[in-house]
């Protein structure tokens, strides 16, 4: 018995690739760090702009990494630890872990900025209106 997706309509072509995407996405569980979307409207409420908020208290800047591979926003945390020569911990509740949140970005999403205030990573995303294109697309006739 095979199995139907979403995808397998003769009328999707090409959509394999988010097919893949989406099953990857179900996958994953991890819940940290946590964050917020958030969708700004310019003041004309034309524009509009995607917020995505990390809370990632006790990394500093160097602590973190931004970057965009092929169609993925991935962010990366990497606390350095301190020589536990120096530190004696009576309790131990705040880990120093590392992290890894990736989000898959849609065909013509970019990243803005990124700025780190007060423990919270927000990075700005927008997506300039695309060009709207009409092709003829000439028949030949084959003997």
């Amino acid at each position: 018995m095979t199995r139907m997706t979403p995808f397998s309509s003769p009328l999707l072509l090409g959509f394999d690739t988010m097919e893949k995407t989406l099953e990857r996405l179900a996958k994953s569980g991890d819940a940290y760090p946590p964050y917020n979307i958030e969708r700004l409207r310019s003041e004309d409420g034309k524009n509009t702009r995607l917020r995505i908020t990390l809370a990632v208290a006790g990394f500093a800047e160097p602590d973190l990494e931004v970057s965009t591979e092929e169609n993925q926003l991935v962010v990366r945390g990497r606390q350095s630890d301190e020589s536990e020569e120096t530190r004696e911990f009576l309790h131990r509740g705040i880990a120093a872990r590392q992290f890894q949140r990736s989000f898959v970005l849609a065909d013509g999403m970019r990243v803005v900025g990124a700025g780190l205030r007060n423990g919270l990573l927000s990075i700005d995303l927008d997506r300039p209106e695309p060009e709207r294109l009409v092709r003829k697309i000439n028949i030949s006739v084959k003997d």
